[in-house]
């Protein structure tokens, strides 16, 4: 696959900043920020002044310190200790001080050998998040492809006990989702077998949520004269085909573990953001309507739950349509340069292995 030599991020926080810094000051920020995300710890201004490359003297370079904290992009954490980026020093750096290089061929080909395209879509989601978390140590995060993009191609229902029905569907060619459901009423087996006779003679080959539409809108027009089929196939297949009851069956999360080393109050937030997964499907909904890649640090997500963590992702292509997005969350002090190529490169894998044309 070939790669973009430079990879970029696209975000409505862009700039968010404003900041006007020097040159000077650039490549000083730029230095801080890569020092403090790989060893975590304040910088000095002694220990910048005495970097290679640096050609100023220390006191030059205390003073470009006070100016960029003045501008809110870096602070003391405690009195007297050196420097480290804030939020919005992050942002600019990311935005215009970053240099992330292209995946290795060999990185690539790992990527790719994880993603078999006879693997179904559902499979390929979830490989594909927890092969971000493994590879970033972080937790990885992707969305199933958009109901309008999941074709039914068969349905078959099965009586169980009670009112329950066990509901097989093959969707796009290749996967098999298997269902229990609760209908209105207990249905004996060859109603089951007529109402799935009419659903596949009707609407076989067609998006899940217009079918549904569909067989509703059937209902309401033919509510007076409405065959016991017909009653029976808006029944099941109303229950059968409906979005997942909460929002875990949306997407595919992986690795929060992997997060534990972060500091307490920290690590607190993220695991209450995880058990509100509805929260990341929306701010992931949120990647969706927008172009390109998008990067949220901190506050810029707008929950105060992610306050202390970044969300990095892409969306995925199918057939030339945007059909979902993946990402990775983790803490604020990640290796940006790297997990930006890798999400970047992962979403385009995923996207070419489910390709329901092949």
């Amino acid at each position: 696959m070939k790669q973009r030599e430079e990879t970029s991020t696209n975000t409505s926080a862009n700039k968010k900043s404003g900041a006007v810094v020097s040159e000077r000051g650039q490549f000083l920020l730029k230095m801080l920020v890569e020092r403090y995300l790989s060893e975590g710890s304040p910088i000095a201004s002694k220990a910048l002044a005495n970097a290679p490359g640096v050609q100023v003297s220390p006191a030059t370079v205390r003073n470009i310190m006070a100016d960029l904290e003045a501008k809110g992009l870096v602070h003391s954490p405690h009195t007297s200790a050196g420097k480290v980026p804030t939020n919005p020093g992050l942002r600019f750096f990311v935005d215009s001080l970053i240099s992330v290089q292209p995946l290795t061929e060999d990185r690539v080909a790992d990527l790719r050998s994880g993603l078999s395209p006879d693997m179904s879509a559902s499979e390929l989601v979830d490989a594909a998040s927890k092969m971000l978390s493994q590879v970033t140590r972080m937790a990885g995060v992707v969305t199933l492809p958009k109901l309008e993009m999941v074709e039914l191609r068969q349905v078959e229902f099965l009586p169980l006990s009670g009112d329950r029905v066990l509901v097989i569907l093959v969707l796009n060619e290749r996967e098999v989702q298997n269902r229990v459901i609760h209908t209105d009423k207990s249905y004996s087996q060859t109603e089951l077998n007529q109402a799935a006779n009419f659903i596949n003679h009707n609407y076989a080959g067609q998006p899940l949520n217009r079918v549904r539409e569909k067989l509703f809108s059937s209902m309401e027009r033919d509510k007076n004269e409405m065959t016991g089929i017909l009653q029976a196939a808006v029944d099941v297949a109303g229950k059968a085909l409906s979005p997942e009851d909460d929002s875990e069956g949306d997407l595919k999360l992986s690795g929060q573990s992997n997060l534990a080393t972060s500091e307490p109050e920290t690590m607190q937030r993220m695991f209450e953001a995880f058990s509100e997964k509805g929260r990341i499907l929306h701010l992931l909904d949120r990647c969706l309507e927008s172009d390109g890649m998008q990067l949220f640090i901190g506050e810029e997500s707008g929950y105060k739950l992610f306050d202390g963590m970044s969300l990095i992702t892409s969306p995925y292509e199918v057939n030339g349509s945007v059909a979902g997005v993946l990402g990775v969350i983790g803490p604020t002090r990640m290796a940006y340069q790297d997990v930006i190529p890798l999400v970047d490169v992962t979403a385009r894998l995923l996207g070419a292995a489910i390709d329901y044309d092949k």
